[in-house]
């Protein structure tokens, strides 16, 4: 047989969660990989120094664990510090719906403990609201303990005697030894990035870069290319719009960014998601990056199938796939390996079935099969996943599989566990692809991140942002720091993962809030320069996160008398809605803000819109000096209220951002805020439908927003409306 060079690349990874600009990092999920996984996958490497491999670290990953390292904070982490008898009933809600947010079968189940939690809380049966009564303060204690202590790998548990025995204890915790906790996780933490660099220099790993906030590149350069892999698929209206500068801007960052870290430019690059085509090569090769990898599918396309799987999912002319190539753009050339897919989906999706010993010795059985069927001197076997989530699935987090594996590896002498950069110098490709086909790891295309209607509509918003930020990058009118800071938000939400969860692949609880972070980035990009973001960016574009606000609808016709007083049957039958009624899933309000809710109904022929406040509404609007409710349908319409804390504040009406003469809009203040708009006025016709929300400001800073996230809808009343609700 031929000797085997196993070429193991993990790629670390995680979307870029902080909203830098409110100073909120919603998502906990880099701290919890860094001492699960991170930490993890670098002590297994120094348990077997010589297993050499490869480490893709996404640049926007590394930005997080230094802010952590430094100090930075999320959600979870400032609800885990808080002591357990100073919970407010919020905290204790989110803690409920959000520290049992693990692998129940891996992480919850096998901990007696958290697991008596778990039951408790009643996961998919009540809401958190429902469980809270059945928790005492000891147990939400625990739970912070437990929501925490689970994300450590289980390595940390053999080297450390202080936490296995911390884990050992179970229950009953302290609050001092929750502080100690999340002290050791800190600490844990600071060391991800220089082990890396350590491991790096003395040459066990090689460490390789992605474009800095992982975007799709092909699609950066031609949204086009996505025709190639799915010829009849629908666009969005942005479709000509190319970015190129954004492409070698991100390129750029990670090659800089890598040398900062670990003291050289990389030589190696994960493009992400797998995703290639023709056109990046140039761009790569001006960047210092000598070889990629991609798909095996990619190179079955670009040489018209002659590498390919049979029906029996054997590799047809393996001696081909199982080498690199050289793929040339004019004068630009890079090397190139294609994973093998179905051996890393092994390792992702399968082994974790098996025992860790039995799994190992399966893979060595299938690189054995690899080098039997190949004839060339040397087979390289690129095996590419996720360094961090599949382990949440292994019973043991993977460590009896990973263990077996890396020792087996070494010892076996048909097997040379290499650096993918290394073998290449030893083995310089000879073939080269005739034309680099344009697609992904998954399913050699981008339907992923592009053709679906959440998609096109996601890129279209992204688009309108981005010839905002142009012009006014060209103005001249901003300062620098500004316009920096603006372009740092769009290069956020051109990362894949935003799209990721958009359309109908892939679906999580946290749908919504990938959705409110994507248009919160783009928001952010007109709030850093001053202006008011479009209405469509405060409209969720998920159809999974577009749950109307907790709001019932109209029943009658009200009549009311716009005077800022009120009596119980005046607004009796309008719709209400809570602020924070929405609250309990993956979107939770940080946060109180001035408003309590908002009524609203309609006569004939007006909106009437009201806003309750914990307190009188002339005491509460003594903080603000604007109101405005903003229209998305009919669009670009507002009505502008200042000074609301007055009697009879000044209310105009705007359209298209241009004030309107009208006399016949009405406001008033005293208990509540109670204003009249004439549907005339909006140019609605009875049935069509009128959505809006309402904002509070001080100068140009937003004070609330109600509701927080989506609007509010309400229907045009028919002529017969009274006669039909009546019926009903």
């Amino acid at each position: 047989m031929s000797k085997v060079s196993l070429a193991l690349m993990w790629h670390q990874h995680q979307p870029y969660y902080p909203d830098d600009v409110a100073g909120e990092n919603p998502m906990p999920w880099v701290r919890l990989h860094a001492t699960k996984d991170y930490i993890g996958m670098l002590l297994h490497l120094e348990e077997v120094p010589e297993f050499h491999c490869v480490i893709n670290l996404v640049p926007s990953l590394l930005k997080q664990i230094e802010g952590y390292a430094a100090g930075a904070s999320d959600r979870h982490l400032e609800v885990s510090r808080k002591p357990a008898d100073g919970l407010d009933r919020d905290d204790a809600l989110y803690a409920l719906d959000h520290f049992f947010m693990a692998s129940p079968d891996t992480m919850i189940r096998p901990h007696p403990r958290y697991f008596e939690l778990y039951q408790r809380r009643g996961m998919g049966i009540e809401s958190a609201e429902q469980a809270l009564g059945r928790f005492r303060e000891r147990d939400l204690r625990d739970l912070q303990v437990w929501g925490n202590l689970t994300w450590f790998h289980p390595l940390l548990f053999e080297k450390d005697p202080e936490l296995a025995e911390f884990k050992a204890r179970e229950r009953h915790y302290s609050e001092a030894d929750k502080t100690r906790l999340l002290e050791i996780q800190h600490e844990i933490v600071k060391q991800i990035i220089p082990l890396h660099r350590e491991l790096a220099e003395r040459g066990q790993i090689e460490l390789t870069t992605t474009p800095y906030y992982h975007p799709i590149l092909p699609l950066l350069l031609d949204k086009r290319s996505s025709k190639e892999a799915m010829p009849g698929v629908e666009l969005p209206r942005s479709s000509r719009s190319n970015y190129p500068e954004d492409a070698e801007t991100h390129v750029a960052r990670a090659v800089l960014s890598h040398r900062e870290r670990f003291g050289s430019s990389p030589k190696g690059m994960w493009p992400s998601e797998g995703s290639v085509c023709q056109d990046i090569i140039p761009l790569l090769a001006r960047h210092g990056i000598e070889w990629i990898a991609t798909d095996e599918e990619i190179l079955g396309c670009s040489t018209q199938g002659k590498i390919g799987r049979d029906g029996r999912g054997h590799v047809r002319h393996p001696e081909l796939l199982y080498r690199p190539w050289k793929a040339k753009e004019g004068n630009d050339e890079l090397a190139i390996v294609f994973r093998d897919h179905a051996l890393s989906d092994q390792i992702g999706f399968h082994y974790q079935r098996s025992p860790g010993q039995a799994a190992a010795n399966d893979f060595i059985g299938k690189l054995h099969a690899i080098g039997d069927g190949c004839r060339q001197h040397s087979t390289l076997v690129p095996v590419i996943l996720d360094g961090e989530n599949c382990w949440e699935y292994y019973p043991d987090g993977g460590v009896s599989f990973l263990r077996s594996l890396y020792q087996s590896a070494v010892r076996d002498h048909k097997i040379k566990p290499v650096k993918i950069g290394d073998y290449l110098r030893e083995h310089p490709p000879i073939d080269t692809v005739p034309r680099l086909f344009a697609g992904s790891w998954i399913s050699h295309n981008f339907a992923i991140w592009i053709g679906h209607d959440e998609d096109n509509r996601a890129w279209d918003a992204l688009d309108q942002t981005r010839r905002f930020l142009v012009d006014e990058t060209k103005s001249g009118r901003r300062d620098q720091k500004s316009i920096d800071r603006a372009w740092e938000e769009l290069y956020i939400a051109e990362g894949s993962d935003w799209f990721w969860w958009y359309g109908d692949d892939h679906s999580s609880a946290l749908d919504a809030l990938f959705d409110h972070l994507f248009r919160k980035h783009l928001r952010n990009v007109y709030v850093l320069l001053d202006q008011e973001p479009p209405g469509s960016l405060f409209a969720p574009i998920s159809r999974a996160s577009q749950a109307r606000p907790a709001h019932d609808d109209p029943n009658s016709l009200l009549r009311v008398k716009v005077d800022g007083e009120t009596s119980y049957f005046e607004w009796i039958n309008a719709a209400k809605y809570v602020c924070g009624a929405e609250k309990g899933g993956a979107m939770t309000q940080v946060t109180k803000g001035l408003v309590a809710a908002v009524r609203f109904g309609f006569s004939v022929d007006k909106l009437y819109i009201r806003l309750d406040f914990a307190g009188a509404a002339r005491d509460r609007l003594s903080e603000c000096d604007r109101a405005r409710v903003a229209f998305v349908d009919p669009a670009d319409c507002e009505i502008r209220i200042d000074r609301p804390a007055t009697r009879r504040p000044a209310v105009s009406f705007h359209r298209l951002g241009r004030e309107v003469e009208c006399d016949d809009l009405e406001a008033a203040t005293g208990k509540i805020l109670e204003l009249a708009i004439p549907f005339a006025r909006l140019k609605t016709k009875p049935g069509e439908t009128v959505r809006f929300y309402v904002e509070l400001f001080n100068g140009e800073t937003g004070v609330d927003r109600a509701p927080r996230e989506g609007i509010l809808e309400i229907s045009v009343p028919t002529p017969d409306f009274e006669r039909i609700m009546w019926q009903v």
